[in-house]
């Protein structure tokens, strides 16, 4: 257990640093980065760094601190959000939620399927069913981790600034 707080906690400062090397405002960075992780709550698997891209251009952020922030979605959290979405859907369209067990990689295995194969009623039938609740119950997610990551990152990004600045003041002088 030990072994594996030291690796996120080196993890979390060697993308700390590859952010702050990011010539960009804080209100940049932290847009950006709160794209990419806000769109790992969405089952679009395949299209987050577009999607994380698209919206961090749309609110001004940083494209690059947008495919940062989808690092967040990874094969270690990916079954969590998969199934917190998934009911938190159920729950929203008032659908009774039982204790349904679904195999998300054969749905998202189906989904690459039907797509490439332009197979309408394969994805309607087999797919459909279960990211339609996907995408309703994304949105929370979507919504709350954007905001928080970005007040996390917002505040860190300001504190290296203010350093930043004090350095090069000191060095003025």
């Amino acid at each position: 257990m030990d072994s594996l707080v030291a690796y996120i906690n080196n993890f979390s400062k060697k993308l700390l640093i590859r952010l702050k090397r990011l010539q960009a405002t804080p209100y940049s960075v932290a847009a950006g980065f709160a794209c990419g992780v806000a769109i790992s709550f969405t089952p679009f698997i395949g299209f987050h760094m577009i999607l994380a891209a698209l919206t961090a251009w749309l609110v001004r952020g940083n494209i690059i601190a947008s495919a940062i922030g989808t690092i967040i979605g990874n094969p270690w959290t990916f079954p969590f959000i998969w199934i917190a979405v998934f009911y938190t859907g159920h729950f929203f369209l008032g659908n009774e939620i039982n204790t349904v067990n679904v195999d998300f990689l054969s749905i998202f295995k189906s989904a690459g399927d039907a797509i490439y194969n332009m197979d309408c009623y394969k994805f309607g039938h087999d797919v459909w069913p279960v990211i339609y609740p996907m995408i309703v119950g994304c949105i929370p997610f979507y919504v709350a981790f954007w905001l928080i990551s970005y007040k996390i990152m917002k505040k860190t990004m300001d504190k290296i600034e203010n350093r930043r600045k004090k350095r090069l003041e000191e060095a003025k002088n």
